[in-house]
């Protein structure tokens, strides 16, 4: 058994410490938000916070996260109250398929708590890994500008 610490819990899993973290997410405890895309860590679908940095989960083994912390797009937010991120896209109806939302949403999630202010320039370079093929890509920078408090 592995101890993980997700999403403000501690959880106890029996994957095999080679298994991808995405699959103990999605297979083992039931949390789809984090998506297979490529499996290459290429596209971004996978993106979760390991201590507020965002990582391709679809190559981080589970024996790679030791006793950091890890956040899913379940974890900052619900449906009833969804957070600030979160808001911001469905505000800017940032989605389109909404395959790469979830990726998205992590990883600006993870720009906003490192600059609560990031200039447009930074906005795109923290999103630069994470691919949206339905282009939705304005309407991705006007949530995150949104989440921000920047003007559009």
């Amino acid at each position: 058994m592995t101890t993980l610490h997700l999403n403000g819990a501690v959880r106890s899993v029996s994957s095999a410490q080679d298994t991808p973290l995405l699959y103990v997410l999605r297979d083992e405890l039931g949390l789809n938000g984090a998506k297979f895309g490529c499996g290459l860590g290429q596209c971004g679908a996978c993106t979760v916070l390991l201590d507020d940095r965002p990582i391709f989960s679809c190559v981080t083994p589970l024996g790679s996260v030791g006793d950091r912390v890890v956040t899913t797009v379940e974890g900052l937010g619900t449906e009833a109250a969804p957070g600030r991120v979160q808001k911001a896209f469905e505000a800017e109806q940032a989605a389109q398929c909404g395959y790469c939302i979830a990726g998205m949403i992590v990883r600006a999630e993870a720009l906003l708590r490192k600059t609560p202010k990031p200039s447009e320039r930074g906005i795109r370079a923290a999103l630069a890994p994470n691919l949206c093929r339905c282009g939705t890509h304005m309407r991705i920078l006007r949530a995150v500008r949104r989440a921000a408090g920047t003007p559009a």
